[in-house]
């Protein structure tokens, strides 16, 4: 059987392709774009039987699953305006909106 590379030497990758830039995604959550990070969120956790995922910053959905339970997440499903309706990620989501996609910061715990 022949060898797709040489033994020894450089190895050419024969299904090499050009990259082409991506479309940078809003975050589903903000609405800003998207940065480096990239954490693919299910609006209806895994638990719950969600399938569907969105494009979101982590800080994004640590604000979520520190202001919701996984029923209330469910019962709102893909209704961005039904979360931002709570005063903690309205208060979050205008903070947010003048900083960096690619910022990060700490949030707070769970409320419970």
């Amino acid at each position: 059987m022949a060898r797709k590379y040489r033994k020894h030497g450089p190895r050419e990758d024969i299904y090499a392709q050009e990259e082409v830039p991506s479309a940078v995604e809003p975050c589903w959550l903000c609405g800003r774009p998207t940065g480096k990070t990239i954490v693919w969120h299910h609006p209806v956790p895994k638990s719950r039987g969600g399938r569907d995922v969105v494009p979101m910053h982590p800080i994004c959905q640590q604000t979520l699953i520190a202001n919701f339970t996984n029923s209330e997440l469910q019962r709102h499903a893909m209704d961005v305006d039904a979360l931002l309706a709570n005063p903690a990620v309205r208060k979050f989501v205008d903070w947010v909106a003048k900083k960096d996609p690619d910022f990060t910061a700490t949030t707070t715990k769970k409320q419970r």
